[in-house]
C-alpha cells in the first residue's frame, strides 16, 4: 500500500508554538468520528492556524467529535479549552493525562516541591532552582483545564478509529501512547519518534501511590525495543516529517544514548566522584543554563542507564548525590 493510500482520510494539521521545538503536528482522522489527535498550545496563533487549517478541510472545531491525547505534554493539549467553548467532543486519553490537563493543584504542589528536591540532591546551584521552577509555573498560561471523558490503555481498540489500537509509549511522558494500525503499519506517534531530534525522556514525580519516580529513559529504550517487533512501515510524528524508516532511526537513536552513557562514564573516569549537575554543565555546556530541566532529565536519564549496566555506584553525602565509576 503506497503513502498515499495510507493517508486517506488523515490530514495533517501543523500549528505554532512559542516553544524552541517549533511547530506541532495534530492529526485530523476521519473515521466513524471525526478524531483531532492532539490540539496544539493554547495561544490565539495556534487557534486561529487550527481553524483556517480545518476550514480549508471543510470542517470547523464544532464538527470534532472526538480529540485522543498522545501524552500531556502543553504543546499539544493546550487548545482543548478553546475547542470545548466552541463544541462538543469526547476527550480520550491515557489516565496519567489527568493530574496534567486538570492542573490539579495537590498534584502540581508535591510536582514543585519534588522537583526541588531533585535540583538539590542533583548539586543544582540555588541560585538557578527557584528561577526554574517559576518558569515551569509561567509555562501553564499555554495549558488547559480540562478532564477526560474516557480513558484507553495498552491494547484497546481507539473508540471512533475502527482498526486502529493503542500501544503504550512511555518515556517521554509517563501518559506517552502511540495509535498504531496493524492493517498497514501505520502509527501516529506523538512525541515518541521524531525525525530531526531525538525525544527527551523527562523526569517526572512519582504518581499518587508510588514512592518512587519512574527512570524514563530506560522506559524510552524498552518502548523503542518494543517498536522494533512491529511492522512500521510509515510513523507520523508530533513535530517534522513523517517517518519512513523507523526501525533504523530507533536504532540510530538507541546508538546515540549508549554514546552519551559512555561519554558521562569517561567524565568519571578521572575518579572524581560528581553530581549530576556537574555532569550536566559538561555534558550541555552550552544549553545547561537556558534550559535546565531538559539537561538534568537527560543527564539523570543516562546515569540511570550506567547504574543499570553496573557502570556507576551513587554515594549520598548530605542529602546530595555523587557518582563514581563502578568497581
Amino acid at each position: 500500500m503506497n503513502t498515499s493510500a495510507k493517508l486517506k482520510g488523515i490530514h495533517r494539521i501543523s500549528l505554532p508554538t512559542p516553544f524552541p521545538i517549533g511547530p506541532v503536528n495534530v492529526y485530523l482522522v476521519e473515521g466513524e468520528s471525526l478524531t483531532l489527535v492532539d490540539a496544539g498550545p493554547k495561544t490565539d496563533e495556534a487557534w486561529e492556524s487550527l481553524k483556517t487549517q480545518l476550514r480549508e478541510r471543510g470542517y470547523s472545531p464544532s464538527d470534532i467529535e472526538q480529540v485522543v491525547l498522545t501524552h500531556h505534554h502543553i504543546d499539544h493539549v493546550g487548545l482543548l479549552d478553546y475547542l470545548r467553548e466552541h463544541g462538543n467532543f469526547r476527550l480520550i486519553g491515557h489516565p496519567r493525562n489527568r493530574p496534567w490537563i486538570l492542573q490539579d493543584e495537590s498534584f502540581y504542589r508535591r510536582w514543585y516541591r519534588y522537583m526541588e528536591e531533585l535540583f538539590h540532591s542533583g548539586g543544582v546551584a540555588e541560585s538557578l532552582i527557584g528561577p526554574n521552577i517559576e518558569l515551569h509555573k509561567l509555562l501553564q498560561q499555554f495549558n488547559c483545564r480540562t478532564d477526560l471523558d474516557g480513558e484507553i490503555a495498552e491494547g484497546d481498540e481507539v473508540p471512533g478509529m475502527p482498526g486502529w489500537r493503542v500501544k503504550e509509549t512511555k518515556g517521554h511522558a509517563q501518559s506517552h501512547i502511540s495509535l498504531y494500525r496493524e492493517a498497514d503499519g501505520l502509527m501516529i506517534g506523538g512525541d515518541h519518534l521524531i525525525a530531526h531530534v531525538s525525544s527527551n525522556a523527562l523526569i517526572e514525580p512519582p504518581y499518587p501511590g508510588e514512592d518512587e519516580r519512574a527512570k524514563p529513559l530506560l522506559q524510552y529504550r524498552q518502548s523503542l525495543r518494543s517498536c522494533l517487533d512491529m511492522d512500521l512501515a510509515l510513523v507520523l510524528a508530533g513535530h517534522g516529517k513523517e517517518i519512513s524508516h523507523a526501525h533504523s532511526l530507533i536504532r540510530e537513536r538507541l546508538a546515540q544514548q549508549d554514546k552519551r552513557a559512555l561519554t558521562l562514564r569517561d567524565f568519571l573516569s578521572e575518579g572524581e566522584a560528581l553530581t549530576c549537575f556537574e555532569l550536566c554543565k559538561r555534558l550541555f555546556p552550552s544549553k545547561y543554563l537556558e534550559q535546565l530541566p531538559l539537561a538534568m532529565s537527560e543527564t539523570l536519564g543516562h546515569l540511570d542507564l550506567l547504574e543499570e549496566w553496573g557502570a556507576v555506584k551513587k554515594e549520598e553525602k548530605g542529602g546530595v548525590f555523587r557518582y563514581r565509576l563502578g568497581d
